[in-house]
């Protein structure tokens, strides 16, 4: 209670020592009721003054909901519009440019994203050199945004969407002669933009700015929509490509697909333009989540912006290996099949003998069945636990956390979407074979597993973490006159932090299970995750939905939701290994 009552204080103290001429709270005038409620912080009772730990909780409360209110101004609504508009005028441009050919060109895409480009770095040249930098400007950080696993991906996929870059650099050089230079002056721009944008995120992601903050959240915003207009460009190049060389009549992998670039006529003036263009063509998955990682980076940014974080400390919990066994055991035994099988998969599916072909298939379809079906069942035991379990709900607000969940639940739709429309493709059809019921199988196992570990994730975010309890030492002094239990779970400022000291060597068995569940789906979600980001396409190898939905249709629907697949897989990952520190 004790430590309760001084991170009042000091929070009080906090917010009423930093009046300055550049005040880090915006007051808009314009927002009469906010105004007023500003004036009434002055007839509060002092932070200095004796109060009890009611009264200081009821005060600190009411000042963070102020300043909560004080934050949604026409910084907000102006962000918002720039956003919406710069989307809808990229969404029209990068849709005429591939299916009109003659009035909106590639060309015209290019210049437009270019100018986006350039613009998204100069903000965020000016963010580093002049805001970031001036007094009081950065006073709080988010501790929970920008994970590690979030910019380590950012980093690695930054680093082949830059080899991909310097791919396209030189394949098109090569057609100089005969094609525009914007071609070449576009991946110029987007490898620079890369290396300013990571470092970017990479230093400032936690940053809750109070400075220049109407500014800085139209620059977060631009930046998001630059993000997103480069994702979609991506995905319609490479569905433009797919459809411009396929022919249902030609019995081959896509993987033999080759890119037209430019106009057919023009031939390229090196002898290595073939290599290049089938190397970066494989990059594009890579620079596809690089978009979709800087966009959720950026959002999260401009969540923070004018936000008042108080002074607390990660969930700090040891990681004990010895608390599980069972688990980690099966998930690594998976991911060491799973990777076999992908390398059979990736070997066979290239082979012209169509048997070959039709048991690589096969073998990738019985093996995604049963990934799916062991992780429903670990997922339904799970479950069982946590209606069996009488751990309270998480009851404060945290924003970060709520992130989290909307990232998660909408990742996931880029995996609901394509397993349903195989789902309506296969039952349309007849399933007829054993590859189509196969198919099918994999599909609606997909829709249940996605469903239930979603539920299994946000039910475990949201519990209170379980409490390690031990005996403490008998005070000496004239306060302490008898025994008491010290509990480990230190609370701190107004929401919950928890600082699990020590790891019991006999865990409840409603924990053990629970740490034995968040394992395994850990792992199963890695080989979940490597097998689309390094190559097995079967939605392409297997030709019904293709016939169904025909080629275009097929091709846009793959590619825009399997990155999200590949990034729900991801988030997923470190989700599970917080349940699991929690649990």
């Amino acid at each position: 209670m004790k430590t309760v009552a001084q991170q009042m204080i000091r929070t009080g103290n906090k917010l009423f020592s930093r009046k300055t001429p550049n005040d880090v709270v915006e007051v808009h005038p314009s927002n009469t009721e906010t105004a007023a409620e500003m004036e009434t912080l002055q007839h509060l009772p002092s932070p200095s003054s004796p109060l009890t730990v009611k009264a200081m909780g009821e005060f600190v409360h009411h000042v963070d909901a102020v300043m909560e209110r004080t934050h949604h101004g026409g910084g907000w609504l102006l962000s918002g519009i720039i956003c919406i508009n710069i989307l809808i005028l990229g969404c029209a441009l990068v849709s005429s440019s591939a299916f009109n050919s003659v009035a909106i060109t590639a060309v015209h895409r290019q210049i437009f994203l270019i100018i986006l480009l350039l613009l998204t770095m100069l903000w965020m040249l000016f963010y580093t050199i002049i805001t970031s930098r001036k007094n009081h400007a950065v006073l709080f950080k988010d501790s929970h945004a920008g994970p590690v696993w979030l910019q380590a991906g950012l980093v690695l996929f930054g680093l082949l969407s830059f080899l991909m870059d310097i791919f396209k650099i030189v394949n098109y050089v090569g057609y100089l002669h005969c094609d525009s230079v914007v071609k070449v002056a576009f991946p110029v721009v987007q490898a620079v933009f890369l290396f300013v944008q990571t470092y970017f995120l990479w230093i400032h992601a936690k940053d809750c700015v109070q400075l220049h903050t109407n500014f800085t959240r139209c620059g977060l915003t631009l930046t998001l929509s630059t993000n997103l207009l480069v994702w979609m460009a991506a995905v319609t190049e490479e569905s433009v490509h797919h459809t411009e060389i396929y022919d249902l009549n030609m019995n081959i992998s896509y993987k033999f697909y080759k890119v037209s670039y430019g106009d057919k006529k023009c031939k390229c003036s090196h002898s290595a333009c073939d290599t290049f263009e089938e190397a970066f063509y494989y990059l594009y998955p890579f620079n596809i989540e690089y978009s979709l990682f800087a966009s959720a980076m950026a959002y999260i940014m401009w969540k923070n912006v004018g936000r008042i974080v108080e002074d607390h400390s990660h969930h700090k919990a040891k990681f004990c290996p010895k608390e599980v066994c069972l688990g980690p055991v099966m998930g690594i035994l998976l991911v060491v099949v799973g990777i076999a099988t992908l390398i059979l998969y990736e070997v066979q599916i290239l082979k012209e003998d169509r048997e070959k072909r039709n048991a690589a298939l096969l073998i990738h379809f019985i093996m995604n069945i049963v990934i799916a079906s062991l992780m429903c069942l670990s997922t339904v035991i799970g479950c069982i636990v946590y209606r069996l379990d009488h751990r309270e709900h998480v009851s404060e607000k945290n924003p970060t956390r709520s992130l989290d969940v909307g990232l998660l639940v909408g990742a996931s739709m880029g995996q609901f979407l394509i397993s349903y429309f195989t789902i309506v493709a296969v039952v349309a059809t007849g399933a007829r074979g054993y590859l189509n019921a196969l198919n099918l199988a994999w599909a609606v196992l997909t829709v249940l597993q996605l469903g239930l570990q979603n539920y299994f994730i946000i039910e475990g975010l949201h519990r209170e973490p379980f409490h390690v309890i031990r005996e403490a030492a008998l005070h000496t002094n004239a306060c302490a006159l008898q025994e008491h239990t010290e509990i480990d779970v230190v609370v701190d400022s107004n929401r919950p932090n928890y600082f699990l000291t020590s790891c019991p060597d006999k865990p409840s068995w409603k924990r053990r299970v629970l740490k034995e569940v968040c394992a395994f789906l850990l792992f199963a979600n890695v080989i979940l995750w490597i097998m689309p980001a390094f190559g097995a396409r079967p939605q392409f190898d297997h030709s019904v939905e293709i016939f169904f939905y025909k080629y275009t249709m097929w091709t846009a629907i793959v590619n825009i939701g399997l990155p999200f697949g590949i990034f729900y897989r991801m988030h997923s990952i470190a989700s599970l290994f917080e349940v699991y520190l929690i649990s």
